[in-house]
């Protein structure tokens, strides 16, 4: 089965009048162990990565080839937010920008609640929507 490049519903997932549900579940970060774990230990760094692979694929229409970099603005300023206590508002905030990428159900309260209690899960969730539109480039763009 071929798919599409730029395929936003990779998994075929049912479309209702209010959207699909995410490709993965919040509790499934364990799928990509890596960015779970960095996730727990420094989410400025996934933060950046998710945010940045977003606006690319946004503004470009094909996946970023840095992946997102690594220490960026947004990472930065996530950091310095986290440290602060308030770095879930960010992450609420693109959160509802990939929800809204993807027509992904919910809303603002159910991203304010995973990213304030679940940050590493919510982050990977994230990632792994990104990562599945990327996959279908094939390296192509």
């Amino acid at each position: 089965m071929s798919v599409a490049a730029g395929n936003r519903n990779v998994k075929n997932l049912p479309v209702g009048g209010d959207g699909r549900e995410w490709s993965n579940g919040l509790c499934g970060c364990c799928g990509d162990f890596g960015t779970c774990l960095v996730a727990c230990c420094c989410p400025c760094i996934i933060y950046g990565k998710v945010k940045n692979r977003y606006e690319h694929l946004n503004s470009k229409g094909y996946p970023d080839p840095n992946k997102g970099g690594c220490c960026s603005s947004s990472c930065m300023v996530h950091g310095l937010l986290v440290w602060c206590g308030v770095g879930f508002i960010m992450q609420m905030m693109n959160r509802s920008s990939v929800r809204g990428r993807y027509n992904i159900k919910g809303g603002g309260c159910g991203d304010c609640c995973s990213a304030f209690c679940c940050t590493p899960c919510e982050l990977t969730q994230e990632s792994r929507e990104l990562e599945l539109e990327e996959q279908t480039y094939g390296g192509k763009h």
